[in-house]
C-alpha cells in the first residue's frame, strides 16, 4: 500500500540528542518531502525543533507546507502557513497543574536519590503543555557536545530509573499522562495526551487513515515514547541511530 504520511522521532532518530539535523538527513528529508507529507514528533519545544531542525533543513518553502511538527510528544502542532509557522492547537497546562506536577516530581527525585552533583541547565523544564524532568540537566549536550550525548546514553540504558519514576508518579498525578521520555527524561502531560493523541489529530485534520502512515522510531518497546504510536495500531519500524533512519529514507526513496 502506497504510504502518504512518513512520520518520525526527533532525537536518536532523525539527529543525535539534541544535536543538529546532520547534512545527511537534510538531503534526504528534502527529498522525501518532495513525494510525502512528513510528520516528526518530539519532546521537546518548539524552539528545539528551530534550533536542531529547521536550522539545518535547507528546503524550498513549498515543500515546508508538506512538513508537520508535533513538539512535545504531540501536545502541541505546527504547520507551515503564510511564510511562517502557525500553532494549529496546543494542549497547555494551567499553573495550578504545573506547580502540583513539580512539587511531586522533586519529591520523587529526592525518594529516589535521583539527583545528580553536576548537572547543565535546569532539570525541570516548564514546555507550557508538558513538563520533563531531565537527569543531567536541559543543556548537558549544547554545552559538552559529544561527551554530553555519551553521558546521556550511559544513565538509564535499561530505562531502569525512568520507569522507577514513571510508575511511582502515575498513581500520584492520576489526572496527568507520566511516561518516559529521552535517555533521562520523564515527561507529564494532560491524561491521554501522548504521541497517540498528536497522531490521531493529525489523521483527522488531513482525512486520512492510519494505513496512511508508517512511523519511524527509536524508542517503540513498551514503555518508550514512541510506544503509544504502535500501539494505537500505526506501522512502525524500530531504528537504532539517525543513520539508519537515513538508510531507511534512501530505501523508500528508491521504492516510491
Amino acid at each position: 500500500m502506497k504510504r502518504r504520511v512518513i512520520a518520525f522521532d526527533l532525537d536518536g532518530t532523525l539527529a543525535p540528542s539534541k544535536s543538529l539535523l546532520p547534512d545527511r538527513m537534510s538531503i534526504v528529508l528534502s527529498d522525501l518531502l518532495g513525494k510525502y507529507e512528513v510528520l516528526v514528533m518530539s519532546g521537546g519545544r518548539f524552539e528545539q525543533f528551530e534550533k536542531q531542525l529547521l536550522a539545518n533543513l535547507k528546503i524550498e518553502p513549498e515543500k515546508l507546507a508538506k512538513l508537520h511538527l508535533m513538539p512535545t510528544c504531540g501536545t502541541r502542532y505546527y504547520r507551515f502557513r503564510n511564510n511562517g509557522w502557525q500553532k494549529q492547537y496546543a494542549e497547555d497546562l494551567s499553573g495550578t497543574e504545573k506547580a502540583k506536577i513539580v512539587q511531586e516530581l522533586n519529591k520523587a527525585v529526592a525518594h529516589f536519590g535521583l539527583s545528580t552533583k553536576k548537572t547543565y541547565g535546569p532539570t525541570i523544564e516548564d514546555r507550557e503543555s508538558q513538563i520533563s524532568w531531565s537527569a543531567l540537566g536541559q543543556d548537558i549536550v549544547e554545552v559538552l557536545g559529544e561527551e554530553g550525548i555519551k553521558l546521556k546514553e550511559a544513565w538509564d540504558p535499561d530505562m531502569s530509573k525512568k520507569l522507577t519514576l514513571v510508575n511511582y508518579l502515575t498513581p500520584l498525578l492520576p489526572e496527568f499522562e507520566v511516561r518516559a521520555g529521552g535517555s533521562t527524561t520523564v515527561d507529564i502531560t494532560k491524561k491521554g495526551i501522548d504521541k497517540a493523541y498528536g497522531m490521531k489529530k493529525m489523521l483527522d485534520m488531513l482525512k486520512l487513515s492510519k494505513d496512511d502512515v508508517l512511523f519511524i522510531g527509536d524508542r517503540l518497546e513498551e514503555g518508550g515514547n514512541d510506544y503509544p504510536v504502535k500501539a494505537m495500531g500505526i506501522d512502525c519500524m524500530q531504528i537504532s541511530d539517525w543513520q539508519e533512519t537515513a538508510l531507511v529514507i534512501e530505501a523508500v526513496l528508491r521504492t516510491s
